[in-house]
This record gives structure tokens, C-alpha cells and sequence, in this order.
């Protein structure tokens, strides 16, 4: 198994998403083990102009990670109970970064990903690369990956809301 590293995330938003998806997003729990989960499902998100993405009204205190070194940790709270778990992609200063939608299994949306591994607001700014508590690895598996666009974002309007940006393992 091979680690991503700051040379994975550090190329544009939807290059990553895509090859995201099949990848295995790895935790080390608090009692020692590994849990390793399948990423089923990826979103990408980025630039100011994309009205989905947080940083569309530009930067604030809770978008300033997005603007910042490709493989950082991006954890937001959704609904105000859901722990949502991003990793920023490109360069510095442009606002982007790919969401992990859904896990192998049964973890067909975000939250249920994030609370199996459990992440929280704890990890937002970590580094995913060369981290000995969370990580992602390829473990040389390829999948046929499709398109479709992505959920939960009418408010963004419908030229952002169709975009085919979420990226899927197929079944």
C-alpha cells in the first residue's frame, strides 16, 4: 500500500476527485487498530466562483483553510450535527478541495463515513500526508469510476448543481 502524498493532492480539484474514488482512506484508532474503508464516492469543490463551494462569498475565518497547502484536512459541521471531512487540492491561494461522499458498504453518504472513522472537528488543518493518525492509500486497485452531479446543493443554483462533479465507483 502506497501513501498519497502532497504531489496527489497538489493538481486540480477534479483530476484528484476522480482518482480519489477507490482509493482507501486510512484511521488509526485510539486502541491501536487500523480501519481502512474504501472512498465509494468523491464531490469537487472549488474557486470562488463556484457558488456551492464555501468559499464563494470569498475569504472568511471558516474558508481559510480551503485557500491553503494542497493535503490539508478541511472538517465541516453540516446541519449543525454531521462532521463533514474534505482534503484541499491545487494551489495555494485558490479555494478548492474534494469532499469524501461515501464509503464502501453502507456509508453511502459523508456524515456515516466520518463518524465510523471518526473525525472531527479535531482534524480540520491536519495534514493527510505523512500523518500517523489518518491517511490515504492506493493499494493498485483500479475502478471504472462514473459522473453524476452533485447532492444537497439546490441553494447553489442549477448551473452549480448539475455540474457532473460528484465521481463514483461503479458497481
Amino acid at each position: 500500500m502506497k501513501k498519497l502524498d502532497y504531489d496527489f493532492f497538489h493538481r486540480d480539484r477534479l483530476t484528484v476527485a476522480k482518482d480519489l474514488a477507490g482509493k482507501i482512506i486510512a484511521r488509526k484508532m485510539p486502541d491501536g487498530k487500523i480501519l481502512r474503508v474504501r472512498i465509494a464516492e468523491t464531490e469537487a469543490y472549488g474557486g470562488e466562483e463556484d457558488k456551492a463551494c464555501h468559499a464563494s462569498k470569498g475569504r472568511t475565518p471558516r474558508t481559510e483553510l480551503l485557500y491553503g497547502r494542497a493535503g490539508i484536512i478541511y472538517v465541516y459541521l453540516c446541519y449543525g450535527i454531521h462532521w463533514l471531512m474534505n482534503v484541499i487540492t491545487g494551489d495555494e491561494g485558490k479555494p478548492e478541495g474534494v469532499l469524501l461522499r461515501a464509503g464502501e458498504g453502507k456509508l453511502n453518504g459523508p456524515a456515516k463515513l466520518t463518524k465510523l472513522i471518526g473525525v472531527d472537528k479535531r482534524f480540520n488543518g491536519m495534514s493527510i500526508c505523512g500523518n500517523e493518525e489518518i491517511w490515504i492509500e492506493d493499494d493498485g486497485n483500479r475502478f471504472d469510476i462514473v459522473t453524476a452531479p452533485r447532492v444537497g446543493i439546490d441553494y447553489a443554483g442549477e448551473e452549480w448543481a448539475n455540474k457532473p462533479w460528484r465521481f463514483i465507483v461503479k458497481k
